[in-house]
């Protein structure tokens, strides 16, 4: 009987161990699975990059004709007429086609005043505008015109730009693919990373595309006029100047006498004293002198 319970125990034992041993090999499989699949992701994530800067490279760049030049341009005059060479520089931008982004007018007294502008005018049109501009002055005092060719950073982020649409394409394929959460998040943020770097290489191209089509020139013109003054004729009032000059030196003159007066007249006893002291003097000097003759 005890030994029959013996063997009973130790079948159970065995079939106990044998299901943990087969749960766990399951268990390790469905793990190597998952890190196959996630290898296998990030295979093709590699490859998908290194296919995308070999097409971009392999993919000959399309050589473009006109070359993209930044043109900027100062400009310094003397007009006759502020007014008049500021409107005709207006209706010039208009007729080209390009836009004011500034203009101001300062007025430092009544013979200077200075204009500022600064617009933006077409690149075919950027030539012709300067002669126009140059022909409102009476006198250039400056003329600066620089360029800046940015015509191969553009082809480059021109290719830079089909890799990343490459690249794009791809991860939406394995998006739409994707079967495990983690591995759905992880094309979601390298979609993302991808996309964000499209967005600012497309900024770049276009404010590229704007400033070579469009040049920007600063204009400064500067008005000196000679004012001459007229003969002022009204309201000289000659007849009430003078009564106004005449009555003033009569009130000077009173003035001075009464103050000659009131010095005399208050300062008479120290007068009264000082002329009795000088005869005394007078008188003794003129005694010794007498009784010295003799």
């Amino acid at each position: 009987m005890k030994k029959g319970f013996f063997y009973f125990l130790l079948l159970v034992l065995l079939g106990f161990l044998g299901a943990c041993s087969a749960a766990e090999e399951s268990k390790s499989v469905s793990e190597m699975d998952s890190v196959n699949d996630s290898a296998a992701y990030v295979e093709k994530e590699e490859s998908l990059a290194v296919e995308g800067e070999e097409k971009s490279t392999e993919e000959p760049v399309e050589a473009t004709d006109q070359r993209m030049i930044i043109h900027n341009a100062i400009i310094r005059t003397n007009v006759k007429e502020l007014a008049k060479a500021q409107s005709n520089i207006e209706q010039k931008v208009k007729e080209y086609g390009g836009y004011i982004v500034e203009s101001n007018v300062y007025k430092q007294d009544d013979q200077t005043s200075n204009g500022h502008m600064i617009v933006r005018i077409p690149e075919k049109h950027f030539e012709t505008f300067l002669s126009d501009a140059e022909g409102e002055a009476s006198k250039v005092l400056e003329r600066n015109v620089t360029g800046q060719d940015v015509t191969e950073q553009y082809v480059d982020l021109s290719s830079r730009l089909k890799s990343k649409r490459v690249v794009e394409e791809r991860l939406l394929t394995f998006m739409e693919g994707a079967e495990k959460t983690e591995d759905l998040l992880k094309i979601s943020s390298d979609l993302a990373k991808v996309q964000e770097e499209i967005e600012v290489i497309v900024g770049k191209m276009k404010y590229l595309e704007n400033q070579s089509s469009f040049s920007t020139i600063e204009l400064t013109m500067i008005e000196n006029r000679v004012i001459v003054p007229g003969i002022e004729n009204n309201d000289l009032n000659t007849w009430e100047k003078t009564k106004k000059q005449f009555v003033t030196s009569t009130n000077t003159l009173l003035a001075g006498g009464s103050a000659i007066l009131v010095f005399f007249i208050g300062n008479l006893p120290v007068f009264l004293i000082l002329g009795v002291i000088a005869f005394v003097v007078y008188w003794i000097i003129k005694r010794r002198r007498l009784v010295q003759k003799k």
